[in-house]
């Protein structure tokens, strides 16, 4: 009787590993960075196209897929030995999540328990250019699809810490701890929230710190001087402005200038919608407040901005605009506005470009 038992557990044990080795695991292919397939937005540097290069917050990389995860080859530069940037991963309509590299080549699996069939995934950095660049490498998967249509509208947000997503998320790390860039969120911030309220495509040209003719911080640089670059917080690759042409045009600067000579702020601020212009013939420019000045800078700012928009439309440029926040949002990290104020001034902004372009 004890051999027979015996016998029979040895066969379910058989049966259980033949079961076992018979389930195919799901294979992972590897597409290169190059391939059509992907689809790339924002100021990158592809001088290598086997690993486009990104330093800008809220560049991003879409991709349509079958399987039930990917996997994502990413490096980062890991500026100064110790710089890690966050990214933010969105797959179809799931609630996107922030996660971190932790060296220099990263392979990141996502989306494991997805249904054995397609899906979208969006790639967005989260930090801005002073921590550091990253290198899409490719990604793994079943199968690559070709990618999903994208929105035909396009808006870029040129700006500082505050279009950047400065201090806003604090949903692993307190203000005042970690690093100065661990509340860093671009994909939640106000510009690429609105681009989605109205179903556009983003692209923010921001580095915190800046200012139209004064940066803080022992910046040495000012908007102006690094617009046309690849890499905005110093100069570097000049950017090919063909690649992204915009419906609209946001400004959202005067925060790190604080009170200037007004001629001087005019004079300049002036010369830099001129240049955008240029660059974008047909865009709307629209010049923000800052959302989060005190009484007294906005008040500054709005009399500023309503002399330069007028001084424009004057001159024939019928198509430069200004919009004025609301209230101040200054509820996050260094009196910046957290999450759900960014969600509160998309909500404005939106309301604003919706009648501005009957979106």
């Amino acid at each position: 009787m004890k051999y027979i038992a015996g016998s029979f557990f040895a066969l379910l044990l058989h049966i259980s590993f033949s079961t076992i080795a018979a389930t195919p695991k799901e294979t992972l292919k590897l597409y290169k960075a190059n391939n059509a397939y992907i689809q790339y937005v924002g100021r990158i540097d592809f001088s290598n196209p086997l690993k486009p290069r990104m330093w800008s917050p809220g560049v991003y990389i879409k991709a349509r897929f079958i399987g039930k995860k990917c996997e994502l080859l990413i490096n980062d530069e890991v500026l100064d030995g110790k710089n890690h940037n966050y990214l933010e991963i969105a797959i179809d309509n799931n609630a996107p999540y922030r996660m971190q590299t932790t060296g220099k080549t990263n392979v990141i699996t996502v989306g494991e328990g997805l249904s054995d069939g397609e899906h979208t995934i969006l790639i967005c950095k989260d930090t801005e250019s002073q921590i550091g660049y990253i290198d899409f490498a490719g990604i793994k998967c079943q199968k690559l699809l070709p990618p999903p249509e994208q929105p035909t509208r396009k808006i870029e947000y040129i700006g500082d810490s505050i279009t950047s997503g400065l201090g806003m998320d604090q949903s692993v790390t307190p203000c005042g701890k970690g690093e100065w860039y661990d509340q860093h969120n671009a994909y939640m911030a106000y510009g690429a929230r609105t681009s989605r309220n109205v179903n556009a495509q983003w692209q923010l040209t921001s580095v915190s710190g800046i200012g139209m003719v004064h940066s803080c911080c022992n910046m040495d640089i000012t908007m102006p001087d690094v617009f046309d670059k690849v890499y905005l917080h110093h100069d570097s690759l000049t950017w090919d402005f063909k690649r992204y042409q915009p419906d609209v045009v946001t400004i959202c600067l005067g925060q790190n200038d604080g009170m200037q000579d007004s001629v001087l702020y005019r004079t300049v601020y002036s010369r830099f919608i001129k240049t955008v212009r240029q660059k974008y013939p047909d865009a709307d420019i629209v010049c923000l407040s800052s959302p989060m000045a005190d009484e007294s800078l906005n008040a500054g700012l709005q009399r500023l901005l309503t002399a330069i928009t007028t001084d424009a439309n004057a001159k024939g440029d019928k198509k430069v605009y200004k919009y004025f926040f609301s209230r101040r949002y200054f509820q996050g990290c260094g009196s910046h506005p957290d999450m759900k104020e960014h969600e509160f001034i998309a909500d404005e902004l939106t309301t604003y470009l919706k009648q501005l372009k009957g979106w």
